[in-house]
């Protein structure tokens, strides 16, 4: 394909209610959507950078500008053009992941679309419907989280996913695994907020038979973690620790964690994201999905990642009514506690016209 030019979106989508996490509070996203232009076809990308860097050292104005200033004129000058060759083309750029998967998803997209290919056929799927979990923010209370846990279940999702800091981390376990009891799939992630120190308290978790508990400490202690997992029950997961297939290897190989949540846009796109469910694949380590708040260009890249045959835990990949109003794509629905895997040429999905201009804040076009 040729590159004729690169569209830059901002959107501002308004969440259905605060979603509060150890690092901070969303009420909205403010969405950087990469569209490029190729002769053959046009593809869409989205960037999961939030505004402020908390979740990592990546923000949207730095996604934005890296994009303009470095990514696009140098995939522009590239000699060949598809997927395969982005990350080739910007691996003498240092980090800023989630831009660079953004521009990948949307190569990809223009790519497989002009070839009639789907993303899931891509990627390797295996399955045309994935499990669902859904992700229930830090509450003000207990029987605030009860009646919310209490709502997603009777929507139909498969696991729920606790966020847990100090102070909100065992008793809202013990209420949920009392109201709802034993059956329900549970889960605690904790965004980084815990020290080794905190090792006996986390241990008091063990009895309520989590399926793991994610990224405890910082992102950078995989020993750390190594060492936790020694002397905790319950099985570690990695989140912000893998950033590339090379990470998730070295991490699985000092015992660091039991199970890996597999972010395209943390590890620089889908093909990173193939590759770290290949390694784990090798290693007998299971692989789950997680979400960044996304909109339907996201979720539907997410969902075709979910389907192939490593991930074996339902995901985060929760419907589109669970984060926004109105999605900017056909809303993603909940059926039995699945999604349907897009089946369409590239992403199977498109922007809406009409939403995508009500929500638009900003465009910038970069001819190539």
């Amino acid at each position: 394909m040729k590159l004729t030019g690169v569209e830059l979106r901002r959107v501002a989508m308004p969440l259905v209610s605060p979603f509060r996490t150890s690092f901070g509070t969303e009420t909205a996203r403010d969405v950087l959507l990469v569209r490029v232009v190729t002769d053959g076809a046009e593809g869409w990308g989205e960037c999961v950078a939030m505004s402020d860097p908390r979740y990592s050292s990546e923000y949207v104005d730095a996604a934005a500008d890296v994009l303009r200033r470095f990514l696009v004129p140098t995939l522009a000058a590239a000699p060949r053009l598809d997927g395969n060759a982005v990350g080739r083309a910007l691996s003498g750029f240092k980090g800023h992941w989630m831009a660079k998967a953004a521009l990948e998803t949307a190569v990809l997209d223009a790519e497989l679309r002009s070839a009639g290919r789907s993303f899931g056929r891509e990627l390797g799927a295996v399955r045309e419907w994935v499990p669902c979990g859904v992700s229930v923010g830090i509450m003000d209370s207990v029987p605030e989280l009860l009646d919310a846990v209490d709502g997603y279940l009777a929507e139909g999702y498969l696991r729920i996913k606790l966020k847990i800091e100090p102070g909100w981390d065992v008793e809202p376990v013990r209420a949920v695994r009392e109201r709802f009891g034993d059956d329900v799939l549970l889960q605690v992630d904790a965004n980084t907020a815990y020290t080794l120190g905190d090792a006996r308290h986390l241990a008091r978790l063990d009895p309520f038979g989590l399926l793991l508990i994610e990224q405890p400490l910082d992102e950078d202690d995989v020993a750390g973690h190594a060492e936790l997992a020694r002397m905790i029950g319950t099985p570690i997961c990695l989140d912000e620790s893998i950033t590339s297939a090379r990470t998730a290897a070295a991490a699985i190989s000092m015992g660091a964690c039991a199970i890996v949540n597999v972010k395209p846009g943390r590890v620089g796109g889908y093909l990173e994201a193939r590759r770290i469910h290949d390694v784990c694949a090798a290693h007998g380590v299971p692989v789950w999905c997680g979400g960044m708040l996304e909109t339907g260009l996201g979720r539907a890249a997410n969902v075709a990642l979910a389907a192939l045959p490593g991930f074996t835990l339902p995901g985060d990949t929760s419907a589109s009514r669970r984060y926004f109003e109105t999605d900017i794509t056909e809303p993603f629905e909940l059926e039995n506690g699945h999604l349907r895997v897009p089946d369409g040429p590239g992403l199977g999905v498109a922007p809406l016209p009409e939403v995508l201009a009500e929500v638009t804040t900003v465009t910038e076009w970069i001819s190539c």
